[in-house]
């Protein structure tokens, strides 16, 4: 009998059968001649914290999972629960194929090396590793070494592109080495978009059975056998997430904009939904919410983990929008016979969401491009001329804005929602880093690991470029031009002030407006300081205190404008001003979000100049339709 030929297949975040290359290469047999494939799926300790795995009395070969420079946990509660409902999601879709999804801890090359040569022990034959190829430099490192192992042990590797985004990099016109670095102008040569996506690759409906070779977890950590084991494995080490002072409470009444389980069922069943309520085609006028879980896609995190291929998304799109029967990609039934806009063709909703994912692309070829660049203080362009707050001179005020007591309500309330549900909108994540940076002008590269930490949608090349465009040293165009008045922002954006009550039970009791404390009367103050300790020190010690130079009024996401030729334009007339006090004008583009599916618009704000406190001059309207990648 002759020796069983086996295919390992290393997962890391592509944690789905749909338009998975890996998972589609393998339905041609006669090609790879394997005989059976064995899925597994690696705890990374340079990712996540494994300690949790540990047998009982073992001590961890890995040093703590954490940040480079706040030291935070690199994976934080939110995202371990959403990776631990996403692998066990992909664990069981495979074992309705015959398959299984094996779960391993360690570094990729060490689980690779114990596999191989454990099957070969066993008289195997390896016919390959393959793996996918992730953008970052950690996760080309990782790639390097598993092939350093494979071939040292005589096995073929391969590697495979991410099919989770829109377009691939052959796709492009030029090579991503000349990714141009206004987005406007990268935009321009992929239109029309809804025309030029590729289709997603077809689910396999079958799997070589897995070896029957097993082959144990090595010590000194041992694996679970239930989805709670699993979870608990990751929670238990991250008692302490780093929070300054005293826990955070969750607000009476206050509710997750987040509240999704994780793993390619659950995101099949999210994109089902916005489609079958018409949440997706009204998409244009509500992306920029703040409160309730339909006002965006909520798509990022299942991008984050590799569990949703955005090429999937837009298949579904267009087939709502020409009236074919969209659910057959998605499996699942039509709930509703006539949802709005089916059959309508192209319409904004869906036209803004093609438009964010493709800044998602966008961000990943940055990252592919600038590679190292992506995590220096000084961004892609190398700009050394911002006088950053540093460790430890920063500790006392970053600390403040981890906690949400910094005095301004829209940061304050956003980062208590993204500490308690790991979820935050993008109008709020633009403001929370533009203040960061450009008001307190603290190294934002603490910002962006914070959020790293505490995202359930943390995605590297989308978090990471959007703090640097927010910091002024990414490819915004105005760069430090823009700075958001987060009071502004509050009253366009914040119908009345409801979700900075919502998450800031401070200011429940205050009448008035409550974009900042400095600002209300004295017996708010006082109620707000009776409230807690935070309300206290928010009262009494702002951060900063933000210029109020009026601004619109309205109560809510606002209505969609309309397309203007001049609103195309990168960056827009914003921000002209002197760098110590000079007023700028608003307009121009505006830069959204962290993470990975929707985007809202940026605010045509104006300038305050490096050498004093400046003022600003409020733009208006909110310049151009530039959006972020957060869902």
């Amino acid at each position: 009998m002759s020796k069983p030929r086996i295919l390992i297949l290393l997962l890391r975040r592509d944690l789905r059968l749909h338009d998975n290359p890996i998972f589609n290469a393998l339905c041609n047999k006669k090609t790879y001649c394997h005989t059976h494939v064995l899925p597994v799926y690696i705890f990374n300790p340079s990712h996540i914290e494994v300690r949790g795995f540990l047998s009982q009395g073992q001590e961890s070969p890995y040093p703590e999972c954490r940040s480079r420079v706040g030291k935070f946990w690199r994976c934080g509660p939110h995202r371990c629960k959403f990776i631990a409902e996403s692998v066990w999601d992909l664990k069981e879709s495979l074992k309705k194929l015959d398959s299984d999804l094996i779960l391993r801890v360690g570094k990729p090359e060490e689980v690779a090396e114990n596999i191989i040569k454990s099957l070969k022990q066993a008289n195997n034959d390896i016919v390959g590793v393959w793996m996918t190829s992730l953008v970052g430099t950690e996760e080309a490192k990782e790639e390097r070494n598993v092939e350093k192992v494979a071939t040292k042990e005589g096995v073929k590797f391969k590697k495979f592109n991410d099919g989770s985004y829109l377009y691939e990099e052959k796709n492009l016109k030029n090579p991503v080495s000349k990714l141009p670095d206004v987005f406007t102008v990268f935009r321009k040569t992929l239109e029309p978009l809804r025309d030029t996506i590729p289709p997603p690759l077809p689910t396999p409906d079958s799997l070589a059975p897995l070896p029957a070779t097993s082959i144990p977890q090595s010590a000194p950590f041992e694996i679970p056998d239930t989805l709670d084991g699993l979870m608990n494995a990751l929670l238990s080490p991250l008692s302490d997430l780093g929070l300054p002072g005293s826990p955070l409470r969750h607000p009476t009444g206050a509710k997750t904009a987040h509240p999704f389980h994780g793993g390619e069922t659950e995101a099949k069943k999210r994109l089902h939904h916005l489609l079958t309520t018409g949440a997706m085609p009204r998409y244009g006028e509500t992306r920029n919410g703040l409160l309730g879980s339909d006002f965006s896609s909520k798509f990022s995190a299942y991008f984050s983990q590799g569990s949703l291929s955005a090429r999937l998304v837009q298949q579904v799109m267009l087939m709502f929008e020409n009236g074919e029967d969209w659910t057959r990609p998605l499996g699942l039934a039509v709930d509703n016979k006539s949802p709005p806009g089916f059959g309508c063709g192209e319409q904004d909703g869906m036209t803004k969401m093609r438009f964010e994912l493709l800044w998602r692309d966008y961000f990943r070829f940055c990252a592919l491009k600038f590679r190292e660049k992506v995590f220096s203080i000084h961004g892609y362009r190398g700009d050394t001329s911002y006088k950053w707050k540093y460790l430890p001179e920063a500790q006392e005020e970053f600390a403040r804005f981890q906690r949400g007591n910094t005095g301004c309500g829209l940061v304050d309330a956003s980062m208590r929602e993204l500490y308690l549900t790991g979820w935050t909108s993008n109008r709020t994540r633009q403001n929370v880093a533009n203040y960061l940076a450009k008001r307190l002008k603290i190294d934002w590269r603490l910002g962006a690991e914070w959020y790293e930490s505490m995202l359930v949608d943390y995605e590297m090349a989308s978090n990471w470029g959007n703090w640097q465009y927010n910091a002024g040293v990414g490819n915004d165009p105005r760069g430090e031009e823009r700075v958001f008045n987060q009071i502004k922002q509050g009253r366009d954006y914040d119908n009345g002030g409801a979700y900075i009550r919502t998450w800031c039970e401070e200011l429940r009791k205050v009448n008035g407006e409550v974009w900042q404390t400095a600002t209300l009367n004295e017996g708010d103050k006082e109620l707000v300081k009776r409230a807690s300790e935070d309300g206290r020190i928010m009262v009494e010690m702002p951060l900063c205190v933000i210029e109020d130079r009026g601004g619109k009024k309205s109560h809510g996401p606002r209505e969609p404008r309309p397309k203007k030729e001049r609103v195309e334009k990168e960056g827009g007339r914003g921000g002209r001003g002197g760098r110590g006090s000079g007023e700028g004008r608003g307009g121009g583009e505006g830069r959204g979000g962290h993470g990975g599916g929707d985007q809202g618009r940026g605010s045509g704000e104006g300038r305050v100049g490096r050498g004093g406190k400046g003022k600003e001059k409020e733009g208006g309207d909110d310049g151009a339709e530039k959006e972020a990648v957060y869902s």
